[in-house]
């Protein structure tokens, strides 16, 4: 009953059970009133695109990352494959990734039956963020990969893509079961490349007595990949969600110098093998601060997440930090 009551909850902040109607696309909202899930973004032009947990996958626009627009929703229905493919799915579209590539952009989004690793992740493209565009239209691609209980010991959600210094796509997902997975898409990103190329990142022990959607002390999900200086930095979410105020999440980091890994923590541990380092967890005015993302903008790094507000008995809030360096090169994040 409780996963039930935490899955509730999330659907009711990401704006998925709604007990008032939905803000008009016009209104405008500072950032420490932005409620979110998952967030992602991009910048095209002078404008930043936030991407997130939602209806339909949630949008909103800004031109400074501190006041917020809300623009039409990615998808205005569930998509038919996912609702066909997937056993248990309820039609919601969750914890998307976004990225600019040849020309067009790519987002991924996770597809599932909560607590199950029955779940998919999906990928559509636009030429243009700009709603305004005569050019703006997302086009539904499909299925990327699915996992299936009883087959796969990974589960299909929480989707990063990036492409390497030899412009090789990866694909980077996962949570609880096996842990953190990466896998070679097509140059097109649409599918897995073949022949197909797999590599496990970052795993928990995990008690497989558990029920299905339990982890135990085995908790970890939401990847993100990024680039700096000669490493690639794995950010990864450690322990639980979506549970208000009772949420323990924490950011986790690993760094290897090839993408496929090892990613290995400041005391050299393998993030494949339990280790991790901590960027940032909760405090006397957040809780739960997790499912990351990390991007260089504008000269800077910035680091972006959701936490549970104390000040408001739990409200999840959109988290933008500007995120600094030690000189041996490791992420700083000041909540």
């Amino acid at each position: 009953m409780k996963h039930i009551t935490s899955f509730l909850f999330l659907l009711a902040v990401a704006g998925v059970l709604q007990a008032s109607p939905p803000r008009k696309p016009s209104s405008v909202i500072p950032i420490g009133k932005v409620m979110t899930h998952d967030p992602v973004l991009a910048k095209q032009g002078d404008t930043y695109y936030l991407f997130a947990t939602g209806q339909g996958i949630s949008v909103m626009s800004s031109k400074d990352m501190k006041n917020w627009k809300f623009e039409k929703p990615v998808f205005d229905k569930a998509p038919q494959w996912a609702v066909e493919a997937i056993k248990g799915y309820n039609g919601h579209t969750w914890a998307p990734d976004i990225l600019y590539h040849n020309g067009l952009y790519h987002l991924f989004y996770s597809c599932s039956a909560f607590g199950k690793n029955t779940s998919a992740i999906g990928h559509a493209t636009n030429p243009t963020l700009d709603p305004s565009s005569p050019d703006f239209k997302w086009t539904d691609h499909g299925k990327v990969i699915q996992s299936v209980p009883n087959r796969d010991l990974w589960n299909a959600i929480d989707p990063n893509v990036i492409i390497d210094e030899d412009g090789t796509p990866w694909m980077t997902f996962g949570s609880f079961w096996d842990g953190i997975k990466l896998v070679k898409l097509t140059s097109d990103l649409n599918g897995v490349a073949q022949p197909e190329e797999w590599h496990s990142l970052c795993r928990r022990p995990r008690s497989f007595d558990l029920p299905e959607d339990e982890a135990g002390d085995g908790a970890v999900e939401a990847p993100f990949i990024m680039k700096h200086g000669e490493y690639y930095y794995l950010f990864v979410s450690f322990d639980y969600c979506c549970r208000g105020l009772k949420s323990n999440y924490k950011v986790m980091v690993g760094r290897s110098k090839t993408v496929t890994g090892p990613y290995l923590d400041k005391e050299g541990k393998a993030l494949n093998r339990g280790g991790g380092s901590l960027v940032v967890q909760g405090n006397r005015d957040y809780a739960g601060v997790g499912h990351n993302a990390a991007y260089h903008l504008d000269g800077k790094d910035y680091f972006i997440c959701h936490a549970y507000s104390v000040a408001e008995e739990g409200t999840p809030k959109l988290i933008v930090r500007e995120m600094t360096w030690t000189p041996d090169g490791w992420p700083i994040v000041d909540l």
